[in-house]
């Protein structure tokens, strides 16, 4: 976006979804458009400072590790990395770092019950020495109810979703499949500390994983969002099932579908390989296919069978068949020769 409209107080310059964040915060920032009219003390006070200047001092010690949002980012998220730079100034002083660069946080957030979907308050450790981010039950519980390992850690921010603007969604591997946990805090400040102190856990340990790695590497490996997520119609392996409509998440190369978008645990994962490897997507069905509702087909075709899917309207399925198809033409990495293998041995 154009940056038209001025922050006078702070002398930067920002596009108009980030003035609306910097009104905000007025007793920080007064902002105004580039086209009014400026009078001159006001042209010489973002002439001496400008967003370089901002920038040498507001973000001087921001860490590697700590994310730094996007216009496509949530609004939560935008906001308090204004808020952080210019309101708390967290990157000028180390020690305003802490909740987040200690290698160790502990706290209350409120959880998604697995069954019965009431939010509850839960406590977390984040703990860099253990390796894992744990949650307890009850107050006083010495074993936790899940140890999460922070190898297979991902946080991922969905508020519309979950259905609070701070929600946060956190996967995990178990058994080598993935297991959803909703989570969030009622201070906005809270739910990113604990999202940038699972990046920091991430890249920590990633560091010690890939010794010669530079930080340009890692950073892009420390938390990622998904590619899509949607309703899709499937069916079964003979198809000759009727198709049913599940949500669909694609992780990476695992795509996963679930009854509800707020399950735990996908009732099935597809590992999509690359075309090297005979992963192919087509649009449209087999002319014998019977029983979907939904008109725009989909077909994955993996090296053992082929996965039949329906979308609703035609934009979803450009948008599928495109995730699909950045995907597919990815050669793999070594570790996902390993992660394939996997899959074909589930039952």
């Amino acid at each position: 976006e154009q940056p038209d409209w001025a922050s006078l107080t702070l002398g930067v310059f920002v596009c108009q979804a980030c003035s609306l964040l910097h009104r905000s915060i007025p007793h920080i920032s007064r902002v105004k458009s580039v086209q009014d009219t400026w009078d001159a003390s006001e042209v010489e006070l973002t002439a001496t400072k400008g967003n370089n200047a901002a920038k040498a001092k507001y973000e001087q010690k921001v860490p590697a590790f700590y994310y730094r949002p996007t216009h496509t980012d949530c609004k939560m998220l935008r906001e308090q990395w204004i808020r952080a730079k210019y309101e708390r100034n967290e990157f000028e002083f180390m020690e305003k770092q802490e909740p987040y660069s200690a290698g160790y946080r502990e706290g209350f957030l409120w959880k998604r019950g697995r069954d019965n979907g009431q939010f509850l308050s839960r406590k977390f450790i984040l703990s860099e020495r253990e390796g894992a981010l744990k949650y307890f039950n009850k107050q006083d519980a010495r074993d936790p109810k899940a140890v999460m390992k922070i190898e297979t850690l991902n946080a991922t921010f969905q508020p519309a979703k979950i259905g609070n603007p701070c929600g946060l969604q956190i996967t995990y591997l178990k058994d080598n499949s993935t297991r959803n946990i909703f989570v969030y805090h009622s201070d906005a400040k809270e739910t990113v500390d604990w999202f940038n102190a699972i990046r920091a856990a991430r890249f920590h340990y990633l560091q010690v994983a890939f010794p010669g790695a530079s930080d340009e590497e890692l950073v892009p490996k420390l938390t990622r969002n998904f590619m899509k997520e949607g309703f899709m119609e499937k069916t079964g392996p003979k198809h000759t099932e009727g198709f049913k409509k599940r949500w669909f998440t694609m992780d990476d190369r695992r795509l996963m579908y679930f009854k509800d978008p707020l399950d735990a645990y996908a009732r099935g994962e597809v590992f999509i390989g690359s075309k090297e490897n005979s992963y192919t997507v087509l649009s449209g069905l087999p002319s014998s296919t019977q029983g979907h509702h939904w008109n725009h087909g989909i077909t994955i075709v993996t090296p053992d069978r082929k996965f039949l899917f329906a979308c609703e309207t035609e934009a979803e399925q450009r948008d599928w068949i495109s995730a699909f198809q950045r995907v597919i033409n990815r050669p793999m990495r070594p570790q996902e020769y390993a992660v394939e293998a996997h899959f074909k041995h589930k039952p």
